[in-house]
């Protein structure tokens, strides 16, 4: 290629680039258009409503306890978050941030089964076994096959809080984020109460766990071989395998970080580590080829303790939540102190036994 035939190539390489640069111009343009169209969609991804409501919520509800605009909003919404009690309806954009940081900050929330409900209760039909089958030519006659059994499992919401708290001046003050800092506060509470019930709750008013009596009753399980204690990796390649093949693809190991630091001193025959540290940012720890989450309400390691538990969650456990979060502010139980009362609505159960096999650290 002659130096006029590469002059023209690049020409026409800077021509298409100019173009292509001059219609995304052209499309960017347009959608500002288009958002800045009264009933569009706003600036930064929501609706005029709730800018409208978010206004009404920091301004007046949050930094100055003027609920005028926030009534007068969630009336015209026709919202049936407003209650006797001084609570309304955090705005959508705000609820969206809190959930996200829930999942940032909740290791078992990222991989459990979380569904979204909007009545009083949730109730699913599982699946325990016993459908028939057979093999059959193009004519030849069906005989009946073994009905299914079902089982039906209901779980109702219980309330989980968070009770945040800063000061009038804090409030008053402009630089004050008030709004990353309720963020903040809530969703860090509400993941520490979320973790401790999916893995210990009681059921009542909380989502039961699957560590709950109930429940390892009839998980299968496999022992460690001593009181307490971890010999060999071996016991964890049981557990793998004890968990059927269908459902190993997207499992986890699930552990304390006491029990990990164990399991990072195990090595195979060959004198390897079992443990594989995540080599990109993002990426899980791996034990086995399986990721770990790191959760801090598994019981430690102890005689008769279910220490590790294997499975996949999001099969084995589901958890659900109201849509909203309210919030009740209290500027006179804690005085110097402003306190908001933020709550949620969540239940969860374990519906699917066969998906999780529990480590017994006994004899």
């Amino acid at each position: 290629m002659d130096m006029t035939d590469l002059k023209s190539a690049i020409d026409d390489h800077m021509d298409a680039a100019e173009n292509s640069i001059m219609g995304l111009k052209g499309r960017l343009d347009n959608l500002e258009t288009e958002l800045a169209r009264p009933g569009s969609n706003g600036a930064f991804g929501f609706a005029a409503d709730d800018a409208e409501h978010k206004t009404a919520f920091l301004d007046g509800f949050i930094q100055k306890g003027d609920d005028t605009a926030l009534k007068a909003f969630e009336a015209k919404a026709l919202s049936t978050g407003t209650g006797g009690d001084g609570g309304f309806a955090v705005p959508t954009v705000i609820d969206e941030e809190i959930e996200k940081q829930l999942v940032d900050l909740s290791p078992l929330r990222k991989i459990v089964k979380v569904k979204t409900i909007e009545t009083s209760d949730y109730k699913r039909l599982v699946n325990t076994g016993g459908t028939g089958s057979g093999w059959v030519g193009e004519t030849d006659g069906r005989t009946e096959t073994d009905t299914p059994s079902l089982k039906e499992v209901s779980i109702v919401p219980g309330e989980v809080y968070a009770n945040a708290a800063a000061t009038q001046r804090a409030l008053d003050d402009m630089q004050f984020d008030a709004e990353a800092w309720l963020q903040e506060e809530v969703a860090e509470e509400f993941a520490v109460k979320e973790a401790a019930a999916i893995v210990n709750g009681s059921g009542t008013d909380q989502p039961k766990g699957f560590l709950h009596a109930d429940y390892t009753a009839t998980i299968g399980k496999v022992k460690t071989g001593a009181a307490g204690a971890l010999q060999d990796a071996d016991v964890l390649i049981d557990a793998v395998h004890a968990l059927k093949s269908r459902y190993r693809q997207g499992a986890y190991f699930v552990m304390n970080s006491a029990t990990l630091a164990a399991v990072r001193k195990l090595k195979d025959a060959d004198g390897n580590f079992i443990w594989r540290a995540g080599l990109i940012e993002g990426q899980p720890d791996m034990l086995l080829g399986y990721p770990v989450a790191e959760v801090e309400d598994m019981p430690d390691m102890a005689d008769g303790a279910f220490a590790i538990a294997f499975g996949n969650f999001e099969r084995a456990y589901t958890l659900v939540e109201r849509a909203g979060v309210r919030v009740l502010r209290d500027p006179y139980s804690n005085k110097p102190y402003v306190n908001f009362y933020a709550t949620k609505r969540v239940g969860g159960a374990l519906v699917n036994e066969d998906a999780i096999k529990l480590v017994e650290f006994s004899a």
